[in-house]
């Protein structure tokens, strides 16, 4: 099969203008096109639409585990690369003719396989892992209906909130594109490394013994068996919390000690799927970008939280666990969430008021003001440090010259205005559909749907930005949740709806933005990439809905921690976090929890400081010009570096960051050239193997229930971590103070 676009010959532009302005876009992609390559191939088909089959049933059955290991398009890029010589190997080369398809033939190997059709197939398979995210989004309102509020909802009013969302998700991300225009630079940052480099790198004659084929063959096969021992036999393995064993009786060092539900101090773990979590791999994040993450997580977990909780016993700290996302009653009792909601799926107040106030862990509070100062840093960071270039970037995209990138890819026809038009038309008639027809379950009136996509788009450039210079993006979701839960409070579901309609709109426009980078320098056809894109994104959606459908029905307890044994894997922590925060932000509302109805209205104050502090940071900076190490002061990052805790555990960041630092600092430093060949081999053979004896394990052992039972399968064995310290606290299994 051919291309979509028809190709002229081999082009590249002339030789002064054969240059891209952005020095790291030079280093890293070639200045020419081959238009010949075919990218519309049977092959590309194929392994695009199996992978984005396989990552997204895999995340989605990863999403409900304690580890939510995410399988990235890292593992697909290198996997599928033998695959594709192997097909154009062995498939006939033999053209042929389809009815309504004129005088053009095709044929079912067009030739080598090419890096064009590599990259469509890793775009494919991006789509399978929710463009990073895992799984959709929208499959946790699903989760929390049915595994935690135990109400009911249609299948497909899942699945339209699904591919709605991602809908218009595409169309921001076009549009974002062609606002910024000149800003393209701020995208390519974080392409730089598994987007640009690693596929052009595959692609190169091997001409060492150790091929990175065989590299990676090998390093799946110690994967695959090694997740034998912490995936079954030794569980315990999996978080190595030696400060609780070693005082088996202290309630206070087991809340330093455990890696799980403690500050970690000293937990470690020899499991993958613990390194991998919530933070993606390691080993493909750079250096600069731990660093930012160890800073602000240093800040929170081991400065912050300490003082709160044990210096100024802060909102009466002792009375509930230092790390914890449940709720709880001012006597440290786990809020009985079910008590105060009505046959309306509305909040019951008079049940509300013989319960009292939600309170929170200390870690929990300061989580979310840290979170109110990321949102308010980020636009003031980038107006201020930012604004002046995007602006001078988008009046020179009018009129500026092009690179030779953008020449080279107007040779290929552009994708018509009508698509996106069509597109934007029908997700938005579809929501509109189901806000109105199908209101009883989803809650959220027509007119949030139109507020949360206005309040996707206004953010979706800032955000963009923050995510291209740091490799982290600040997220929507607590600004989304907050707006909504004043205008509209005793409603969870029109909350957590009106969240990814504001939230996932821009997080999945952002993803799209750098899709569509990528496709620019790689030399894509439009057309090519936008069907890819799409067709990636339902197929991708309808499997998360279906398997979450099918692990909600058929596990017994599933995301219920206190009813699942010790060494269950279904305790769903991300969904926990987003049950909790559709009570705190939808059912209570935030009046009655950071209002003057609640116990955490000083919380607010982080957003003024979030939006003073880079204001702070750029006085500074043109009062010294020449101190360079002021400007790389990113509040944002630094705010948000411990966006993902909850659900995200210490012993995530503790053991993500050592090993990130010891493969991208000092293996990068002392060893580049083996971190140059096979850093992200390595990354995706470890991903892939224990994913696939995940899989293996559960359908051979745990669907069947047979499991180990000694000390190594008994958990963290840091029971004493979520005690409360306080006087005359009663708790079951805890010492009373």
């Amino acid at each position: 099969m051919g291309t979509l676009e028809g190709p002229p010959a081999k082009t590249t532009g002339s030789e002064e203008d054969e240059v891209s302005p952005i020095e790291e876009v030079r280093l890293t992609v070639t200045n020419t096109d081959d238009p010949t390559l075919p990218v519309w191939t049977f092959r590309m088909w194929f392994m695009g639409l199996f992978s984005c089959a396989l990552l997204s049933f895999l995340n989605q059955f990863f999403a409900y585990r304690t580890e939510p290991l995410i399988i990235t398009q890292i593992t697909v890029q290198v996997a599928t690369l033998p695959i594709g010589h192997f097909l154009a190997a062995v498939l006939p080369t033999t053209k042929f003719r389809i009815p309504g398809f004129g005088s053009t033939s095709f044929s079912l190997n067009p030739g080598p396989f090419n890096m064009k059709e590599h990259v469509l197939v890793s775009i494919f398979a991006n789509a399978g892992s929710a463009f990073g995210n895992g799984s959709a989004y929208g499959v946790g309102i699903v989760t929390i209906i049915k595994a935690f509020y135990r109400r009911k909802i249609s299948f497909i009013a899942g699945w339209l909130l699904i591919i709605t969302t991602q809908g218009i998700g595409i169309r921001m991300g076009w549009a974002a594109e062609e606002v910024c225009g000149g800003a393209g630079p701020y995208v390519v940052a974080q392409l730089l490394g598994s987007g640009l480099s690693f596929p052009m790198a595959l692609h190169e004659k091997e001409e060492q013994r150790m091929t990175r084929a065989k590299f990676f063959v090998i390093a799946l096969i110690c994967s695959f068996s090694w997740y034998l021992v912490p995936g079954y036999f030794f569980s315990t393995l999996s978080n190595i919390s030696w400060v609780c064993w070693a005082f088996p009786n202290s309630v206070t060092a087991q809340q330093l000690g455990s890696g799980m539900r403690g500050l970690g101090l000293g937990s470690i773990t020899l499991d993958w799927t613990v390194v991998a979590s919530f933070l993606f791999s390691p080993l493909v994040s750079p250096f600069f970008a731990i660093l930012n993450i160890l800073v602000g997580y240093t800040l929170l977990v081991y400065i912050v939280i300490p003082l709160a909780y044990w210096g100024f016993g802060m909102y009466n700290a002792h009375r509930f666990p230092i790390f914890s996302s449940h709720l709880f009653t001012s006597q440290g009792q786990p809020y009985d969430i079910a008590a105060i909601v009505n046959d309306k799926f509305e909040i019951n107040l008079q049940k509300y008021e013989e319960q009292g106030r939600i309170n929170l862990s200390i870690f929990f509070a300061l989580s979310y003001g840290f979170g109110f100062a990321t949102i308010a840093s980020t636009l003031s960071h980038v107006a201020l440090f930012h604004g002046s270039e995007i602006y001078k970037r988008y009046r020179a995209s009018s009129k500026g010259k092009e690179d030779i990138h953008t020449r080279l890819m107007r040779q290929y026809a552009d994708i018509p205005s009508w698509w996106f038009y069509l597109l934007l038309v029908v997700t938005i008639a579809v929501s509109l559909a189901l806000c109105i027809f199908l209101n009883n379950e989803v809650q959220m009136p027509w007119w949030g749907l139109i507020f949360a996509a206005a309040m996707a788009f206004v953010f979706t450039l800032p955000i963009s930005i923050i995510t291209a210079t740091t490799n982290q993006t600040p997220g929507l979701n607590i600004i989304t949740e907050y707006i909504m839960g004043v205008i509209l409070p005793g409603r969870p579901i029109a909350n957590v709806c009106f969240k990814i309609y504001g939230y996932m709109s821009m997080a999945q426009a952002v993803s799209f933005l750098n899709d569509f980078k990528l496709g620019h320098y790689m030399k894509i056809p439009p057309k090519s990439m936008f069907l890819v894109q799409f067709i990636g994104t339902v197929l991708a959606g309808t499997i998360n809905i279906a398997v979450a459908w099918w692990l909600l029905t058929s596990i017994t307890n599933i995301c219920q921690d206190d009813l699942l044994p010790p060494d269950s894997p279904w305790t769903c922590p991300g969904d926990r976090v987003f049950f909790d925060a559709s009570v705190i932000w939808g059912l209570v509302g935030p009046k009655r929890i950071f209002g003057t109805l609640g116990n955490y209205s000083s919380m607010n104050w982080f957003f003024l400081g979030g939006a003073l502090g880079p204001v702070v940071v750029w006085v500074f900076h043109k009062a010294f010009p020449k101190q360079s190490w002021i400007p790389l002061i990113n509040l944002p990052v630094l705010f948000g570096a411990t966006s993902m805790m909850p659900p995200a555990t210490t012993l995530n960041y503790n053991s993500w960051i050592l090993y990130g630092t010891i493969f991208n600092f000092f293996i990068f430093r002392y060893r580049k050239q083996w971190w140059q060949r096979y850093n992200y081999i390595l990354s995706a053979a470890m991903d892939a193997g224990v994913a696939f004896m995940a899989v293996l394990l559960y359908f051979s052992l745990g669907i069947e229930d047979k499991g180990l039972n000694w000390w190594g399968t008994d958990g963290e064995h840091c029971r004493l971590a979520t005690c409360p310290t306080a006087k005359g606290v009663v708790i079951a299994g805890c010492p009373v103070n």
